[in-house]
């Protein structure tokens, strides 16, 4: 019987990605998670359609739901960072109280917290429209578009902006993962 080395590194952290529908958060955050799991890091991608679909089903999309459902999000991101994950969440978390309830918990737990603005113009995220969202409230089949017809917070002083318009998917994942090196945790 051989003896079985672990590979992964342990050193967990949760690396928050908001920003407007299409801004490229999701894209980012699959593009820095391909390149940690090349080195040997444990790395879980909790993507908010997913979570809406599995965890926060039922929600809707009020100021109330939306809390609830950042704040689920932020409980399952700090347990696996504190459990040795790298763990990527694109997120539009559009109210800066909710993003702070999420920093509060991962600084009263120890785990590594890092807050990413992808800062893509609303011009931008309308041209992309990655699902049809921007069509359809233009063409007014959908209300409460975040950045559009309800508010979305901007960071102030989040730990990386990043402005995706400007820079390849690639440009942008390297810049968080430059970061992410930066403070020891890649």
């Amino acid at each position: 019987m051989t003896d079985i080395q672990e590979t992964y590194v342990t050193t967990g952290a949760t690396v928050w990605l908001t920003g407007l529908p299409s801004a490229g958060k999701t894209t980012i955050a699959h593009e820095l998670a391909g390149r940690l799991r090349a080195e040997g890091h444990r790395v879980e991608v909790l993507d908010g359609d997913k979570i809406r679909e599995f965890i926060s089903a039922g929600l809707g999309f009020s100021r109330a739901d939306r809390h609830t459902n950042v704040q689920r999000i932020g409980f399952l991101a700090e347990l696996l960072a504190r459990n040795g994950v790298k763990t990527l969440v694109p997120v539009i978390a559009p109210y800066a109280d909710s993003r702070e309830a999420v920093r509060k918990r991962h600084q009263d737990s120890g785990a590594p917290y890092i807050e990413v603005h992808v800062a893509t113009p609303v011009e931008v995220c309308a041209v992309r429209d990655v699902k049809g969202l921007y069509a359809k409230q233009a063409a007014g089949e959908l209300r409460g578009l975040t950045g559009v017809d309800d508010p979305y917070e901007e960071p102030h002083t989040p730990d990386l902006r990043i402005e995706s318009q400007n820079q390849t998917v690639q440009e942008s994942a390297a810049a968080v993962y430059t970061l992410l090196s930066e403070r020891g945790l890649a």
